[in-house]
């Protein structure tokens, strides 16, 4: 057997980041950068009030009696002002967001002023400051200042931030289109019923689930009987409009299985044995694309459902988020240290072991909290389905209840 962390930095050692392109601004969520932006207009571009109300001169404001004061206009936000300043005794209504209008240096709430009945006056019976409820120009925003650094992750705040300073293009890391395989004869699809020795095509449909969830585009390369002809031609027509492929099955010691014999024939292949469990067969490797000599990751992850969604969790999913641009810890799920609620059972065999377990999390005292979320199986996935977070239990003796137990969180 091979550590868990050799295995990793094999798989991340041939998972090289793709190269960049530029996409429009609206279709970057969740890529990540490849450039930096640097802003080159202010924002907001023109001093605009941050309430509807009145802009006024602070200093014609009594701080101990009303003031009465003219409206000279109103200004609404996309005009562009009043014809004249607003001078000595004088407001006018403005609408959030409006630009304020030359000779006023504050702005009073609506909520605080009276206006007269024939509406040319305006009662306010409070002062103010210079500079009340308004925003400068350029108070959020600078030229020159560096708003997005290459290897940021996307969010829509992002979009939104750049939208204000003109972008429409950005150069990303795009997302990885990942084909999906299943081999076998004893495989079926749908819902009728098994003939003897047939098993329902799970894996498919739940690696796919998973890419799509993780942000990678996918394609179903469909189910292929054992032909190693027909293994080899969906394998070799995958790589040519994919970035990686994902199998199942057929990778363990021993196994003589056609998708093996294939991928040793048409690929450079590493199979191993990882030191974890469940899923410790493991096959990765590339095989090269005939149009342009692209190295193209293949993961090959075992066929037991529940081994085959840990492993894609552990080797995949780091892999495609780094050809993604994801860097550090943003290639993996978030991991925190919880309190294991009961005993979470295992046996000293130089494995990892990786438990499903439901986590929850008590606001009152920020503590992590899990159990176990069923039967550990490697075939069972109903506790798979149940479970919420990976407990990671270091080779030794059971984790005993109040412990401490890392988690890798599967869900937000």
């Amino acid at each position: 057997m091979i550590e868990y962390t050799e295995a990793r930095r094999f798989v991340l050692e041939r998972c090289r980041r793709a190269e960049p392109t530029v996409v429009p601004l609206a279709e970057a969520l969740d890529l990540v950068a490849a450039e930096s932006v640097e802003a080159r207009e202010q924002v907001p571009p023109f001093a605009n009030t941050a309430v509807d109300g009145f802009a006024v001169r602070a200093a014609d404001l009594h701080p101990d009696r009303s003031t009465a004061l003219r409206i000279v206009g109103t200004v609404r936000a996309g005009m562009s002002g009043l014809d004249s300043p607003v001078g000595p005794g004088e407001a006018a209504r403005i609408m959030t967001g409006a630009p304020v209008p030359p000779g006023a240096d504050a702005i009073v709430m609506v909520e605080r002023t009276e206006v007269s009945a024939d509406g040319n006056t305006v009662i306010i019976g409070e002062a103010v400051n210079a500079g009340d409820n308004l925003r400068p120009a350029g108070d959020d925003i600078e030229p020159g200042d560096v708003l997005l650094e290459p290897g940021t992750r996307l969010t829509a705040a992002h979009l939104g931030m750049l939208a204000t300073v003109g972008v429409t293009h950005l150069a990303v890391v795009p997302r990885p289109r990942v084909g999906v395989i299943s081999t076998g004869d004893e495989l079926v699809e749908g819902g009728g019923p098994l003939g003897p020795g047939q098993i329902r095509d799970s894996n498919r449909l739940a690696l796919r689930a998973l890419l799509r969830s993780s942000g990678f585009d996918t394609v179903d390369l469909g189910l292929v009987r054992d032909d190693e002809a027909a293994i080899e031609g969906a394998l070799l027509a995958g790589v040519e409009h994919c970035d990686a492929l994902v199998t199942s099955g057929g990778v363990s010691m021993g196994d003589f299985d056609y998708i093996k014999v294939v991928l040793d024939r048409i690929g450079d292949m590493r199979w191993m044995q990882v030191a974890i469990k469940p899923a410790k067969p493991l096959a990765f490797g590339t095989i090269t694309r005939r149009s342009d000599g692209a190295a193209v990751p293949v993961f090959g992850l075992p066929g037991n459902p529940v081994s085959s969604m840990v492993s894609f969790e552990l080797f995949c999913r780091p892999g495609l988020r780094q050809m993604a641009g994801a860097v550090g810890e943003d290639l993996d799920r978030p991991t925190v240290l919880a309190v294991a609620e009961e005993p979470l059972t295992r046996r000293p065999d130089g494995k990892i072991h990786f438990a499903r377990v439901r986590c929850t999390h008590d606001l009152a005292t920020g503590t992590h909290r899990v159990r176990s979320a069923g039967a550990q199986g490697s075939h069972q996935m109903a506790a798979m389905a149940a479970a919420d977070a990976l407990a990671v239990l270091p080779d030794g003796p059971t984790i005993e209840a109040g412990a401490a137990v890392r988690v890798l969180l599967l869900a937000p």
